[in-house]
């Protein structure tokens, strides 16, 4: 479509790509949890307004604003169609993972960028309804006004107030606490993944917490837990035997930062990639582990690996 439209058009949609782009994708996947979904309403938003600089250019007094309102609203109307799909899924749902080790943050602003991110802020998103979450998202993440909010979602704006103030007090009563050192974090995970490569339940116990939990999403298209595992001793005998069944496997493990919390990924002796782990840690110890398995949540990281074939011994299909 690029061919079909005027220089100024073209410079136009190639200057708010670039300067846009990662806000919309940041507003989209923290509303879906799907990158995937996230690169699908970005695309169509850019397409959206490549129509309307064609049409109605004088209507679109900032790109900006225009921009977010439509990547706002095709989340709040997928996140309504997809409430059905999620009902539906098998076993646990987790939101897909992304690699965060590349953003350049520090101090506060760290924190509060990573603790946006995590499966855990995304997860207690769920619970709120789809224009609660985009407009506390848009007000408490992205800080936009209220005057802002209420033309994107099309609503008064005291309606926007009560939104934004209903999401908030759930989001902090349910609201998972992180440790607050990075370095800590990193410390303890680095201890917490050499004892599950190792296969060593003494050491994990050691870095669970009482009621820690095990979480993992197979999608019934990969091997996966299909209920959350609770108990220390029970989630440290489960790593372990799975670090050791790594091991037989030659799976090899490279430690990455997931959606800003520590995490790593997994591969089988070809490279291919078979899961993405990331842990919650606080109070100096791991409160919880989510394993991503689903190969529909992780294409987006690279080749994958046929996991079933891997643990049945069978060669995997080329």
């Amino acid at each position: 479509m690029m061919e079909t439209v005027s220089p100024d058009t073209r410079a136009r949609l190639i200057a708010a790509y670039q300067e846009l782009r990662p806000l919309l994708f940041s507003i989209a996947y923290r509303m879906l949890g799907s990158v995937a979904e996230a690169e699908d309403l970005v695309q169509d938003a850019f397409l959206r307004y490549q129509r309307a600089l064609a049409e109605t250019p004088s209507e679109i007094d900032s790109p900006k604003a225009y921009l977010s309102a439509v990547v706002t609203r095709l989340a709040i109307d997928h996140l309504r169609s997809a409430r059905v799909h999620r009902e539906r899924y098998v076993g646990e749902w987790l939101p897909e993972p992304v690699l965060t080790d590349q953003v350049d943050l520090d101090g506060a602003r760290w924190v509060e960028e990573a603790d946006s991110l995590s499966m855990a802020f995304l997860l207690v998103l769920e619970r709120l309804s789809p224009v609660e979450r985009a407009a506390f998202l848009l007000h408490d993440v992205f800080d936009f006004g209220y005057g802002e909010i209420a033309a994107m979602i099309r609503k008064s704006e005291d309606n926007c107030r009560q939104l934004v103030s209903r999401a908030r007090r759930r989001v902090r009563a349910e609201k998972p606490r992180f440790e607050a050192s990075r370095r800590q974090r990193e410390e303890l995970a680095n201890r917490f993944f050499d004892a599950v490569r190792d296969g060593d339940v003494d050491g994990l116990v050691d870095l669970l917490a009482d009621d820690a939990i095990v979480y993992g999403d197979g999608g019934g298209l990969a091997p996966s837990w299909p209920r959350p595992i609770f108990g220390r001793e029970r989630v440290a005998k489960l790593l372990a035997g799975a670090g050791r069944q790594a091991r037989e496997l030659a799976v090899s493990m490279r430690r990455a930062e997931v959606n800003g919390q520590p995490g790593a990924m997994f591969f089988d002796p070809t490279g291919k990639l078979i899961n993405v782990v990331t842990v919650d840690i606080a109070d100096g110890v791991v409160q919880t582990v989510r394993s991503i398995v689903n190969p529909d949540k992780l294409r987006h990281l690279g080749p994958l690996a046929d996991v079933r074939a891997l643990v049945h011994g069978r060669p995997a299909a080329q």
